[in-house]
């Protein structure tokens, strides 16, 4: 089948194109500059501006799946107010352009996976346990997955099956924020960062492209989901996992304080968390592949750190 990914450039976007890839599907990646990326086997590349669907809304018509992983970095650099407006503004652009696509499309795509972020919950400073029944937070990441969830909502009104991704930190040594984490292990000076106690809903890129084929095949698949391992971990513990793996210290903390001075309001993605728990996923029968912390950085760095 013919799959559309917006956001098809990014960590996961590249993965999960390769992975359908591999599988036989024709898959299309949406960007605003084809000439500067490198094109995988079985993996076409579609020119788009990102707010519309001009000169590719035609490839929404009888596509099997599209999947919009679309919007600016949230980490890429301090929030400023205007930083703040095109994080959001870029994912609202990215909705309207997919809806765009398939009000168009004489027959419509066959599911629609909408992405999103655990951070849809807020900060929960609790223990208790966050699946996808629980209500959105109300500060300003709660707020941007809200509205990033809402701009396709109307895709359900037009007859097509819609899964939101509620993704946690994805780990993968090609990208993301596991590197950076890295860092301060390898200059030994590794450790939790502010009180430790914050949990740290964590994925590891395989499972996040398993999850995502998973639910484009699942008739059943349906409304939220929490892309998010059935273990989470608290910040102190991820931190002695890593030390325990790349087999380097662990106890230095990075104070909050000093987060909030490097990073400003953007700390608080280091600072807080939310217990989150793949519920639904689990329930539809899908199994993790590295359902444990343990297991996935063994996977990623070797049982001494690779990485190191």
């Amino acid at each position: 089948m013919r799959v559309l990914i917006a956001g098809g450039t990014g960590l996961i976007g590249q993965a999960l194109s390769q992975a359908l890839a591999a599988e036989g599907h024709d898959v299309v990646v949406l960007t605003r500059q084809p000439g500067r990326v490198k094109k995988g086997a079985g993996v076409q590349l579609q020119q788009w501006d990102g707010r519309s669907a001009a000169g590719w809304g035609h490839l929404a018509d009888g596509a099997g799946a599209i999947v919009n992983l679309a919007g600016a970095g949230i980490a890429d650099q301090r929030w400023s107010a205007a930083r703040k407006g095109e994080i959001r503004q870029s994912r609202i652009d990215a909705g309207k352009a997919v809806m765009e696509a398939i009000a168009g499309a004489v027959v419509k795509p066959g599911v629609l996976i909408q992405s999103s972020a655990v951070g849809y919950y807020g900060t929960q400073s609790g223990d208790a346990a966050v699946d996808e029944g629980v209500s959105p937070g109300g500060d300003f990441l709660a707020k941007l997955c809200f509205d990033w969830e809402a701009s396709t909502a109307a895709a359900v009104r037009q007859g097509v099956r819609r899964a939101v991704i509620r993704t946690g930190v994805v780990l993968s040594l090609a990208g993301g924020a596991f590197p950076k984490q890295l860092l301060p292990f390898k200059l030994f000076a590794g450790g939790p960062v502010g009180s430790g106690r914050q949990w740290y809903p964590w994925i590891h890129l395989e499972d996040e492209v398993r999850a995502i084929q998973f639910l484009i095949a699942n008739p059943k698949a349906e409304g939220p989901f929490n892309l998010s391992a059935p273990q989470p971990v608290t910040n102190q513990e991820f931190g002695r996992l890593i030390g325990e793996v790349m087999g380097r210290p662990s106890f230095l903390p990075a104070p909050g304080f000093a987060m909030q001075a490097l990073f400003g309001e953007m700390a608080v993605i280091l600072l807080e968390g939310q217990r989150a728990v793949p519920q639904r996923l689990l329930e539809l029968g899908f199994s993790f592949k590295y359902p444990t912390a343990q297991e996935a950085l063994r996977a990623l760095l070797g049982r001494r750190g690779n990485a190191a």
